[in-house]
């Protein structure tokens, strides 16, 4: 069953945005309604062993309309449409373009609506109810996929309560999850109905240090036995330390997940810890990411972890059907080089359950410019070397514009 959100004052005020009155509107005060605009062109090509080479350039719009506060509400409405235009590539999920011979980049062709919500804000709390985005902590775990042309977002209650000093406390209740494969989809790539509750805390009251926790209660329904859907289920209770130590910045994780595995009869830990250190204009990161085999992160943003070739995603949101487990040690630089443009460069190491090379290794380089407040130009090239027959060696290389408004 789908979910539909529709925001009528939204709408009635749409309607007449072309001629605002100046009791409404006037030079020294905000309009009504404010467009939000959102564009990305983006060429990307991924070459898999054991698959032909895809070659997608695809446009994303995502169009939307804001309202002015009043008295604590607004509304929020956002289309997303994304097209092909060069369409030799496999989309997956039973979107359009599905060339089964072709390695996958997960960028359908789809029209939807991405965001639609009513907010109140007020009295150090935000409250928010329909489609939306939601983002806690890296994204290691509840994520909004941003990479992919198609967001993730989600039909949910959301609340951000910051009116105790130096506490942040986050809660949501999910109903369905809309994936990145769009709403055409079928199958185990379809949007998933839920019953999800999230809780997410942080305490900065200690000076230079920030503390947090998390509890995630994920339950996804099965409209067919043969989807099993369920085995993404899960429950995961974590907690982070940030801080700095001798000019290094610090960051912490840890957590503990019941239900892990395709069969939710398993358990395990995951790790991340990272150090950063920053000389001038460079900074310098050494990281150690960690998953029990089984553990499973479906509503992470998993582009952002274990490599831009994106070769082990799919072990990484479903816990690993081979019941291997991940472990990847990483180092990442970062420097200026010329008429602004930043230079990333990333080592990894993939273990299995163990430190070492048993699943492969990868390189990872992308180049960023941001031209002003409305234009970034990014270029990603990364390239995995498989040791390990459960993963195939995998290169990717893509090239994007982004415009927002």
């Amino acid at each position: 069953m789908k979910r539909h959100f529709t925001i009528i004052p939204l709408a009635v005020a749409a309607l007449h945005a072309g001629t605002p009155s100046p009791e409404i509107s006037s030079a020294s005060d905000a309009p009504w309604i404010k467009p939000v605009i959102d564009i990305r062109a983006r060429y990307e090509i991924a070459d898999a062993d054991g698959f032909d080479v895809s070659h997608a350039l695809t446009t994303r719009a995502r169009l939307g309309l804001k309202t002015k506060e009043w008295h604590g509400f607004s509304a929020f409405i956002e289309g997303e449409f994304t097209q092909a235009i060069i369409d030799d590539y496999n989309a997956g999920g039973g979107g359009d373009p599905l060339d089964p011979a072709n390695t996958p980049i997960n960028d359908p062709e789809t029209n939807e609506l991405n965001q639609a919500y009513l907010q109140y804000s007020g009295h150090g709390a935000v409250l928010k109810l329909g489609r939306q985005r939601i983002i806690y902590d890296n994204a290691a775990f509840i994520g909004n996929v941003g990479w992919r042309q198609n967001e993730q977002t989600y039909d949910a209650i959301s609340l951000t309560n910051t009116s105790i000093e130096g506490f942040a406390l986050n809660f949501a209740w999910i109903d369905q999850v809309n994936r990145i494969f769009g709403s055409e989809a079928a199958g185990p790539f379809r949007n998933l109905e839920s019953e999800i509750f999230l809780f997410n805390a942080s305490y900065t009251g200690i000076p230079g240090i920030t503390l947090g926790g998390y509890v995630y209660l994920m339950d996804f329904e099965d409209e067919a036995p043969a989807m099993q859907s369920s085995g993404l289920d899960n429950d995961t209770y974590g907690i982070i330390a940030k801080g700095s130590f001798a000019g290094i910045a610090l960051h912490g994780e840890l957590a503990w997940q019941e239900k892990a595995g395709h069969l939710n009869d398993r358990s395990g830990f995951y790790t991340h810890l990272t150090a950063t250190k920053t000389f001038g204009d460079q900074s310098l990161t050494v990281g150690f990411e960690h998953l029990d085999a089984g553990v499973q992160t479906p509503l992470a943003t998993l582009h952002a972890f274990n490599g831009f070739a994106d070769a082990l995603v799919a072990a990484r949101l479903t816990g690993n059907a081979t019941q291997v487990g991940i472990t990847d040690l990483y180092v990442s630089h970062t420097m200026p080089i010329c008429w602004g443009i930043k230079w990333t460069n990333v080592a990894h190491i993939y273990g299995d359950n163990g430190i070492g090379t048993d699943l492969g290794y990868e390189f990872d380089s992308v180049l960023a410019k941001k031209f002003d407040d409305h234009f970034t130009a990014i270029l990603k090239i990364a390239h995995f070397e498989s040791e390990s027959p459960l993963f195939p060696t995998t290169t990717r290389a893509s090239i994007e514009l982004n415009y927002t408004f």
